[in-house]
């Protein structure tokens, strides 16, 4: 399924690209120059916050990412949806670890059209996790260096930091499944734009496709410098709010009450996975005058120092999973139903949080785990994907067939959940009986631990 982001696109998206001679682009050198200097450590919580997860990319000079946690979205920029121009590639050449402790997003061009030839990168995170608990904050941050082009050199660039809300990878569609921009900027202008995606397209209560955003904010230094861009998506405050930050300055606060409370909740109260890219012209450019020009510089890179996902709050929600072995890993499990052959019960006990399980669109349903043996349990890990259960049971059973519930709620909000339970048994399952979307209930891990 194609991944879009109609981001900031001007009512006027007509890209403003001027009559050109055959002038070779790639003849010109970039100016960004591959990082000097040692990456920085991964910042230490937010006071209150807890550490989620984070990548501080740390593989082996030229190198690709880890594709257990990342994965590379290629192919045409047509696909995305935004009038862009570039093909994305996993080739080392566009995208890759420098062995100084940063990923590089790299935009190269060749021929002498600059309105084509363009390759680029454009990755996101396996994990569709990432979001704030009924009561709680999350926070996603990120320290890096925009494309060193200026509006001379730099018309058509475009990078971006941003998130997809989980539900688009079940089949809710875009605008309404949601989308942050926490860092985006064009044509070289030293600027910061944060904009929120929701509703319907076009128009709706967003005003799509542009969405509603900070507009254009000034970003000193951004392409010459490493700086910090961080979003917090606050749901334990009434209205809720998302507010974004530059450097750890809050430059903008948007509230639910600036949209209705359905498309707020359809947009905002879930997970989202994490993106980087660096496009190459597109309606966003073209609204403000760019495109890639004969002035255009190829080699332009988004160098990024490190990413974190922070959380504070109540609600069951996304935290690390505890310390130990976790029992569930590898062991047979069998599940009411499933979706699709893709989608197997054993995909939520292997270990890796790039497959899921989900099931068919009914309740109840259960997934089940043999541990082989009667254990003491004394938590539970659920990692969910946008289709999550509102209302479940943790229960477990000496034969398969008695099942005796050590844990259960009707508040379920999703997320990566930790619950601490008390019980002991050979097979443990979830048992759903009400989902939160149309969809099936659907785990990217399900783990077990005690002794």
């Amino acid at each position: 399924m194609n991944r879009l982001r109609r981001s900031l696109l001007a009512a006027a998206t007509a890209t403003a690209t001027a009559a050109l001679g055959a002038i070779t682009i790639s003849a010109h050198a970039a100016t960004s120059a591959a990082p000097a200097v040692q990456a920085a450590a991964v910042a230490a919580p937010p006071a209150g916050f807890s550490l989620t997860w984070s990548d501080d990319f740390t593989g082996a000079a030229n190198t690709g990412l880890n594709t257990g946690t990342w994965k590379y979205d290629t192919g045409p920029g047509s696909s995305f949806g935004t009038g862009e121009i570039e093909t994305m590639t996993n080739s080392t050449a566009n995208v890759y670890q420098d062995g100084q402790g940063h990923l590089v997003l790299k935009a190269l061009h060749s021929g002498t059209n600059p309105t084509s030839g363009w390759t680029s990168g454009r990755v996101e995170t396996q994990a569709a996790t990432f979001g704030a608990p009924a009561g709680g904050v999350v926070r996603m941050e990120s320290v890096l260096q925009q494309p060193n082009v200026n509006t001379s050199n730099g018309l058509g660039y475009w990078p971006a930091f941003w998130m997809l809300g989980a539900p688009l990878r079940s089949g809710v569609s875009w605008p309404g499944s949601g989308e942050v921009d926490i860092l985006e900027d064009i044509n070289g202008r030293s600027s910061v734009f944060g904009t929120l995606h929701c509703g319907t397209n076009p128009g709706g209560p967003c005003n799509e496709s542009s969405g509603i955003g900070s507009g254009e904010h000034a970003c000193p230094g951004c392409q010459t410098g490493y700086h910090d861009y961080a979003v917090e998506i606050d749901r334990s405050t009434s209205p809720e709010q998302i507010r974004w930050y530059l450097d750890g300055s809050n430059y903008f606060t948007l509230p639910q009450n600036r949209v209705d409370a359905t498309t707020w909740a359809n947009a905002v109260d879930h997970p989202f996975f994490i993106i980087y890219d660096l496009a190459m012209g597109g309606g966003f450019p073209g609204a403000f005058g760019g495109g890639p020009t004969a002035a255009t510089v190829s080699g332009g890179q988004m160098n990024i120092d490190w990413v974190a996902v922070y959380n504070k709050g109540s609600g069951g929600g996304t935290t690390p999973p505890p310390s130990g072995t976790n029992l569930a890993q590898g062991k047979p499990t069998t599940a009411s139903s499933v979706e699709n052959a893709g989608t197997a019960a054993s995909a939520a006990t292997d270990g890796n949080t790039g497959t899921r399980w989900s099931s068919a669109f009914s309740d109840p349903q259960w997934l089940q785990v043999d541990l082989g043996a009667t254990h003491t349990i004394n938590k539970v890990t659920l990692s969910w994907e946008a289709a999550y259960a509102k209302a479940f049971q943790i229960q477990t059973s000496n034969n398969g067939t008695s099942w005796t519930t050590i844990y259960s709620t009707t508040s379920g909000a999703g997320g990566n959940q930790t619950l601490s339970v008390s019980g002991s048994g050979r097979y443990v399952r979830m048992n759903g009986t009400q989902r939160s979307t149309q969809y099936g209930y659907s785990l990217w891990e399900f783990g077990v631990y005690g002794s």
